[in-house]
């Protein structure tokens, strides 16, 4: 947001910023906005779907530079639109030129600055798991954080641009300049970066503080475009590059008072009509209303964990919803939809000639709507995709099953577990039994398979699901190693983008699960994201597995992890029959894989892995045969649970059926 050319005209005059150490203070984050550059300039890749765990680990590590610093970070999120939908013409202009840059990093395979679909939830995930505090605004977050850090009188880490106009007495420091790798990890260990404020603006360009906001109207933000001003020829001899902005800024120097300025502005637009003057007075208004301060409302949040009051209409958001919403346990999504009926849907690297991958996940979000907005209603959310290189509204009717309708939003999170559970598992189109033998934290990754494998178009074949599955089954059982996905990706081989496409719709169910069950209050664990998913990894796993090619090099893991694969293949195996297209066959490793999980010459190791796949294999047997006795539902359960015990069964010969 911000001033368009502002930034490149104060690193033209260094002078604005001064240097200094940053270390045993508060610190007021835009984490939205951290989130973008923390990705985008760490070389992770964009285009396979996400470098999650290495993302995950580039958090850890900035969290800890702060750390080591004495710097308390407190971060502050974006919630759902603006109701007024004042920027709605940028927003929408920023939408359509992301879909096009998407649709080029699919045909050409470079980065164009995409954000994967699931790198803000690996965000949120990890500061709670690091427990730093975290809050989410009802709207747009810049006043949140401006106003908090002067009630603190502490700085504020941003690039935004609009943190240039805020008055922030401790000053705004630019992540670009913010050099928290050079952190020592001495006694006396600082940050080094450089600070910014706006009275070092005003006494470099001359102008008075008041007349910054105005400043910035006259320049032309989001609120107000005034273009029939030709402000360089103000500007000094020379002064070609940017010659808009410094014009406007020696034209201001001749006045005192905003109001001044803005009447001999308006007299440069030459003759305008009653009506064409109150637009651009309200428009020079709103502009300026944007930067101007009110009291803090997150300051009692983060002290005594009271969610800031809601403003609109009374009743509209449950209390229950406030506190999770500002905790960041809910999606802002679900104001948009309160508010405004609306949704609007992320963009990602996909074929311009094939449907958004929102599509197939539309029946989750429905299901979702359906619990926000009340069974009966006649409303409908306009849902914001794409078809082709356009944007599209589409008009989505909320969907209620038999348990949803008897649920009212009021008081969701008073709601027996089961029927929150059900509910789920209804959108899902799954069983709970079906998930029964998976650890908790997989339930939900593996329903969303099964979704996934029913609904995506085209659909997926088996060599995608394996390597999917395997991917899963090694981080759930041992935390990724990050390192090796670190780094710039240029020399790699172009994505498949059918792979890429098929990879992007799994994680757009997924994302919408995600959110559908915090609606729900958990009534399934949230899977760990940056342990479910590693893009270049699973790319070169699926490039493998199709030409035969040895895994050994880069792919390790454990005979748990192969315990993991089979029980989710176990459990995805039981919806088969419902996804068409799907080659399936006998649902054991392929050879090369088989050997990945294996130490050379480990015959004791190959022994018991065998054993695995055996009793598996079995118990598979068993649930085809449909045993209903209670008694050996347990047994199947526990012959799983205890693996040693079969394999010894298996060695005296006892037939397991």
């Amino acid at each position: 947001m911000g001033v368009r050319g502002l930034r490149r005209l104060l690193e033209t005059r260094r002078e604005v910023f001064r240097d200094v150490q940053l270390r045993g203070t508060r610190l007021v984050i835009d984490g939205s906005n951290l989130i973008v550059q923390l990705y985008y300039n760490s070389g992770l890749d964009q285009n396979c779907g996400g470098e999650y765990a290495s993302f995950e680990d580039l958090i850890e590590r900035f969290i800890s530079a702060l750390t080591i610093c004495k710097v308390r970070a407190y971060v502050v999120l974006d919630g759902g639109s603006d109701p007024t939908d004042r920027k709605l013409e940028t927003v929408t202009m920023r939408a359509e030129q992301l879909i096009q840059r998407a649709h080029e990093a699919a045909d050409t395979g470079k980065s164009k600055g995409i954000l994967p679909q699931m790198a803000r939830m690996v965000f949120k995930q990890t500061l709670a798991r690091l427990q730093v505090p975290v809050a989410q605004c009802f709207g747009e977050a810049d006043q949140e954080v401006a106003a908090l850090a002067v009630e603190w009188n502490c700085p504020v880490l941003s690039n935004d641009g609009d943190f240039f106009i805020f008055d922030l007495p401790a000053g705004f420091l630019p992540i670009t300049h913010f050099r928290w790798k050079e952190v020592n990890g001495g006694p006396q260990s600082y940050i080094p970066c450089k600070s910014y404020t706006t009275s070092s603006f005003c006494n470099v360009f001359q102008i008075e503080p008041q007349l910054l906001p105005t400043f910035t109207a006259l320049a032309g933000n989001d609120y107000v475009k005034l273009k029939t001003v030709n402000w360089t020829q103000f500007a000094p001899a020379g002064s070609e590059t940017l010659g808009r902005l410094k014009g406007l800024l020696c034209w201001l120097r001749d006045f005192q008072k905003s109001e001044d300025a803005e009447e001999a502005a308006l007299g440069l637009m030459g003759e305008l009509d009653t009506k064409k003057r109150k637009e651009v007075q309200s428009g020079l208004f709103e502009g300026k209303k944007a930067y101007k301060l009110h009291q803090s409302c997150l300051k009692q949040f983060f002290e005594q964990e009271v969610p800031p009051p809601f403003q609109q209409e009374s009743g509209l958001v449950p209390d229950w919803a406030r506190l999770a919403l500002t905790q960041t346990r809910l999606t802002p999504n679900i104001l948009d939809v309160l508010r405004l009926q609306r949704m609007s849907l992320g963009i990602a690297v996909e074929p311009r000639d094939r449907p958004s991958v929102y599509v197939i996940s539309r029946p989750i979000r429905q299901m979702m709507y359906g619990l926000l907005l009340g069974g009966g209603t006649s409303l409908q959310v306009t849902e914001r995709d794409r078809v082709d290189s356009h944007l599209i509204y589409v008009p989505v009717r909320p969907a209620f099953s038999a348990t949803s309708k008897r649920l009212r939003l009021s008081s969701l999170h008073e709601a027996e577990p089961f029927e929150r559970l059900l509910v789920l598992m209804e959108a899902l189109g799954v069983t709970e039994e079906s998930l029964s033998l998976l650890p908790a934290q997989l339930k939900l990754p593996v329903a969303v398979t099964c979704f996934w494998l029913q609904m995506a178009q085209p659909p997926p074949d088996l060599t995608l699901l394996k390597a999917l599955l395997l991917g899963m089954s090694m981080g759930v059982v041992t935390r990724p190693k990050a390192a090796s996905q670190t780094g710039n990706h240029r020399g790699a081989k172009k994505p498949d983008v059918g792979v890429v496409y098929a990879f992007n719709q799994w994680q757009a169910c997924l994302k919408d699960s995600v959110h559908l069950n915090q609606l729900l209050g958990f009534p399934l664990p949230d899977p760990e994201i940056a342990r479910l998913y590693q893009g270049t990894t699973l790319h070169q796993l699926v490039d493998k597995m199709s030409t035969r090619g040895r895994l050994r090099g880069f792919l390790k893991s454990d005979r748990t992890s192969v315990d993991q694969y089979h029980r989710m293949l176990s459990a995805v195996q039981f919806y088969a029959h419902r996804a068409p297209a799907c080659c399936w066959q006998e649902s054991v490793l392929p050879p090369e894989l088989e050997k990945l999980f294996l130490q050379d010459g480990d015959e004791e190791a190959e022994t018991e892995v065998q054993s695995v796949i055996k009793v598996e294999d079995e118990l598979r047997l068993v649930d085809r045969l449909s045993v209903r006795t209670r008694y050996r539902t347990k047994e199947r359960r526990n012959r799983c649970n205890k693996l040693e015990l079969a394999r010894k069964e298996e060695r005296r010969g006892m037939d397991l059926l």
